[in-house]
């Protein structure tokens, strides 16, 4: 019996060392059978060990009894931090909160606005690019010439004894002609040659064709002066036409109204600036379709209001308004779309502009009226110019009088003596020259001579 026990006994040890080897906890020892001995060393170090994992199992305890102790502590200081911060600032943690996220969005709001600024001027950049493209591409396909036109025109005369037959007996001839005419008849010392003035180009033309029929048929007196005037305003009419037409054909737009062919013909006699309005019409009308096409709009609608956008100067003496909103009226009234007499009108800022078109036209018409030598400098410009000229070199202090000279290019500024010393001479000249820099706008160069001047006079007696 106590053999079944020992075996027993022995057997179990050797489990649960087995079990304790596995684990890495102790030493495969290596028992030798019916050893008692060795059984008891055995118990022992299973005894050792197993009051070894005890210890270890309390010491865990301690552990994890002192860890949550500190987590509650942690805890505890957190809370009492937190109440700390809130006290010093004033306000909760959700308000913290609240605030930390309104700063996040406001510099991520910063950031995309200024993204978005820096992607405007990137694509504002790559617009005038392509624009500038597209406008040197469409001049470089237009190839214009242009004259400039005054308000006068000049007929010659075989010889000078004309002139005596022109005015008539005691200037009755005359006075017929301009009384149905309207243009001054202008005959003074200028040999073989008459002048007619008038700004309004269609009644300078009837006056011409009147007087060069008159010269060739030889028979000059009032009445065949009204037939003949009678019979050349009909044919002008219908020379008009012709006219309005072949602009029409040359700008490539169909299936006008009669009246717009008619009102379109009518601006071949009527100047811009020195520039023909007919011939500005068509060429704005070939660079708006060129224009359109490049940008994907409608070349069409470009193309038609640029050839009318000009059509209420035919009238405009008859009609009172800017002739961009009379010419949209005229448009609307002979059937044209609302999207052509939109971009008539919109060509001057008169209305503002709201559709692809009307930009178009706006665009051309400044591009055909800029080209070099495209137009001329009015008078009133040029008198304008000398004017200011004037108005800045007086405003100085010690200037008596100014000159302008040489058409505008010099400018002689007289100082009073004793107001102005030399230095003083100096500096105004150098002043006034650049005053004109800044303010005015003109060609070349203008020369400031300041010319001071002082005299001593005496009579000997």
């Amino acid at each position: 019996m106590d053999a079944i026990v020992a075996a027993a006994l022995i057997a179990v040890g050797i489990v649960v060392a087995a079990a304790l080897y596995g684990r890495g906890r102790v030493p495969a020892p290596e028992p030798e059978r019916g050893d008692a001995g060795a059984v008891a060393a055995l118990q022992a170090a299973l005894a050792e060990r197993s009051a070894a994992l005890q210890r270890r199992e309390d010491a865990l305890e301690r552990r994890e009894t002192e860890l949550a102790a500190a987590r509650e502590e942690v805890a505890e200081r957190r809370g009492e931090v937190e109440q700390q911060l809130e006290r010093l600032a004033g306000m909760s943690a959700a308000r913290a909160r609240e605030l930390l996220l309104s700063e996040i969005e406001d510099q991520a709001r910063h950031e995309a606005a200024r993204r978005l600024r820096q992607i405007e001027a990137e694509t504002k950049r790559e617009a005038e690019r392509r624009v500038r493209n597209i406008l040197s591409v469409c001049m470089q396909r237009l190839a214009a010439g242009h004259a400039t036109e005054t308000t006068v025109s000049v007929i010659q005369l075989a010889s000078d004894d004309m002139k005596g037959r022109i005015i008539g007996r005691e200037g009755r001839n005359i006075r017929a002609l301009e009384n149905l005419t309207g243009v001054d008849f202008i005959i003074d010392d200028t040999p073989g040659a008459v002048v007619l003035s008038g700004f309004d180009g269609v009644r300078r033309e009837i006056a011409r064709l009147t007087l060069e029929k008159l010269l060739q048929d030889g028979r000059i007196h009032p009445a065949r002066i009204e037939e003949t005037y009678y019979q050349t305003k009909s044919e002008l009419e219908t020379h008009i036409v012709k006219l309005g037409e072949q602009g029409a054909f040359d700008a490539g737009v169909q299936g006008l109204h009669p009246e717009l062919v008619k009102l379109l013909g009518r601006l071949r006699f009527r100047t811009s600036y020195g520039q023909n309005v007919l011939a500005h019409s068509i060429e704005v009308a070939q660079l708006a379709a060129m224009m359109a096409n490049e940008l994907g709009a409608s070349a069409k609608t470009a193309r038609r209001a640029a050839l009318l956008h000009d059509i209420g100067k035919s009238v405009s003496h008859e009609i009172e308004g800017p002739h961009a909103l009379v010419g949209g009226q005229m448009a609307r009234k002979y059937g044209e779309s609302a999207a052509v007499a939109h971009a008539m009108e919109a060509h001057h800022n008169e209305v503002e502009p709201q559709t692809v078109e009307a930009v178009i036209v706006q665009a051309a018409d400044a591009l055909s009226g800029a080209r070099p030598g495209a137009r001329g400098e009015s008078l009133e410009q040029y008198v304008t110019r000398l004017r200011d000229l004037e108005q800045i070199a007086t405003r100085h202090k010690g200037v008596d009088k100014v000159y302008a000279m040489q058409a505008g290019r010099e400018i002689r500024v007289i100082v009073e003596p004793g107001a102005v010393d030399d230095d003083g001479a100096t500096m105004l000249s150098h002043e006034i020259a650049r005053e004109i820099e800044k303010e005015l706008e003109y060609p070349g160069q203008i020369k400031v001579t300041v010319i001071r001047e002082s005299r001593a006079v005496e009579f000997a007696r």
